[in-house]
């Protein structure tokens, strides 16, 4: 295999996450196609140096076949919290491999058999079809996103408190999905990290309040670290949640009172080369786009 590909297709491309694969792909050399059900996002996507569109769904094995036709890698990212999230993911394998495609990388979750969050384990029945498959794989598995931050940040500036419905005190590993964008392109463009699992994450498992001293060093006031009740905290965010989403956040948030999140630096800094972005790092951009 060489180092530059044809075609890679991005599953995901006008989300928050995959959206970021996208650059780092074309930094490499790589064309890179993209499956989008909704017409209406394509301007944003094209932005981010997109060189092929295919409109569909995951859920149509028409486009699907369409879409996988030709390219040598492809790069999933399951819709969060969808019902049949898990059998999305084996129908694009099963579509990848009838179309002869070599590399297949696919953003999973840290701890995936933890069976007790159902968004966390619904992850393992696709990460077990390629396992079970010849494609060639990489299965990352990142920590909470740092990126989550950034969804709460104008309230934060705003309230002076950054609240989530966990004990100030948790530590949860966070990691700047922009590194695992990174992986995610190196693992598509080279054999460097082929039929690896790697579990993702930045140095230290910050609690809410150092991260709030963070964000006070950042904006130069104070920030405190606030401690709502899930049922006081989802009623800012119900607008882009079913109900059943929200049981499952519900959920995720509870393990992370009763347990934190762990996570080791050690991996990320391995596969990039390099130290991963730090949280510190993280605050101090949102601050200064917020200046």
């Amino acid at each position: 295999m060489t180092a530059t590909y044809p075609t890679v297709l991005v599953i995901g491309a006008t989300g928050r996450f995959a959206g970021l694969v996208i650059p780092e792909l074309v930094r490499r050399g790589a064309r890179v196609r993209a499956l989008i059900r909704d017409p209406a996002k394509l301007g944003a996507a094209k932005g981010s140096g997109l060189s092929e569109v295919v409109i569909g769904d995951l859920r149509n094995r028409d486009s699907l076949d369409e879409a996988v036709r030709g390219v040598v890698g492809v790069f999933h990212i399951g819709p969060a919290f969808a019902p049949d999230e898990a059998a999305l993911g084996v129908t694009l394998i099963e579509a990848a491999k009838r179309a002869g495609v070599q590399k297949f990388v696919f953003s999973s979750v840290a701890q995936p058999a933890n069976i007790r969050l159902k968004n966390h384990a619904s992850k393992i029945p696709v990460e077990d079809a390629l396992y079970s498959s010849t494609l060639d794989y990489t299965i990352l598995q990142p920590v909470n996103f740092m990126q989550n931050i950034a969804s709460a940040w104008p309230s934060i500036v705003e309230t002076g408190v950054f609240s989530e419905p966990f004990p100030k005190t948790a530590k949860v590993a966070r990691v700047d999905y922009r590194d695992v964008a990174e992986v995610a392109a190196i693992a598509l463009t080279s054999d460097r990290l082929s039929f690896a699992s790697l579990e993702l994450a930045a140095e230290g498992r910050p609690t809410r309040e150092e991260i709030a001293a963070l964000m006070s060093e950042a904006l130069g006031r104070p920030i405190a670290a606030g401690e709502p009740s899930f049922e006081t905290w989802a009623k800012a965010i119900r607008h882009g949640y079913t109900d059943r989403e929200l049981a499952l956040l519900s959920k995720v948030h509870e393990h992370y009172a009763l347990y934190g999140l762990g996570g080791n630096s050690l991996t990320l800094r391995a596969a990039l080369g390099r130290e991963p972005r730090s949280l510190r790092g993280y605050v101090e951009e949102l601050a200064c786009q917020a200046a």
